[in-house]
């Protein structure tokens, strides 16, 4: 009987199962060598697709940016929606990958997704009407604004344990225990609040822009 042959090394291959050790275990965990024993390959081979180790984590970090929609820019929506449903799909993608979210900060840099989503955006707020140098400003505030809340829950924060709370040190925590087993809920409503006035704001100012 033949033996069964494994899997051809891929760039593909080789992004997928880093990413997935990303979100087991974090960026620390990520090494060529705990990579190729992941993959069940020698080390060196993954030299034929990523010269270096932070190659493969920009790599990952791109493939996270490739999961967020950016088909509202295309379809004839006004630009509030289409940057609301864009915000929602950007964090969406981060909440589900958050350990890759310090690579995400770094900027665009020179990765394709990265750059198309920037792009996308860029262009979006321009075709709108906003001028140039206040689309670049709004796709920068979007970006802090959706990865400062993909860095950490602010719910969870919090422990269940009302005796960590002493009322006599926090006269206006005594509910803070219960925040932990909520935390999707409170961190979801937290978003959409804040996006909601981010977004309020920014149709103030392009009434003014529009004059």
């Amino acid at each position: 009987m033949a033996r069964p042959r494994k899997p051809l090394l891929s760039t593909d291959r080789i992004v997928e199962t880093a990413r997935e050790l990303v979100d087991r275990e974090g960026l620390a965990a990520v090494s060529t060598r705990r990579l190729a024993a992941e993959l069940g390959v020698s080390g060196p081979s993954l030299y034929n697709h990523f010269r270096t180790k932070d190659e493969i984590l920009e790599a990952v970090a791109d493939s996270v940016s490739a999961l967020v929609d950016l088909s509202m820019f295309e379809e004839c929506r006004d630009w509030r929606t289409a940057l609301h449903d864009w915000a929602v799909s950007y964090r969406a993608a981060l909440r589900d990958h958050p350990n890759i979210v310090p690579v995400l900060a770094r900027g665009p840099g020179r990765r394709p997704a990265a750059l198309r989503l920037a792009d996308a955006v860029y262009g979006a707020m321009v075709d709108a009407g906003w001028p140039p140098s206040q689309a670049t400003s709004i796709g920068a505030l979007m970006r802090y604004f959706i990865m400062g809340s993909a860095l950490g829950s602010f719910a969870g924060g919090f422990v269940d344990d009302a005796s960590a709370y002493d009322p006599a040190d926090y006269p206006h925590l005594g509910q803070a225990h219960l925040l932990a087993e909520q935390q999707e809920k409170i961190d979801e409503r937290a978003f959409e609040t804040g996006l909601g006035a981010l977004l309020d704001g920014l149709a103030q100012q392009y009434e003014q822009v529009r004059v």
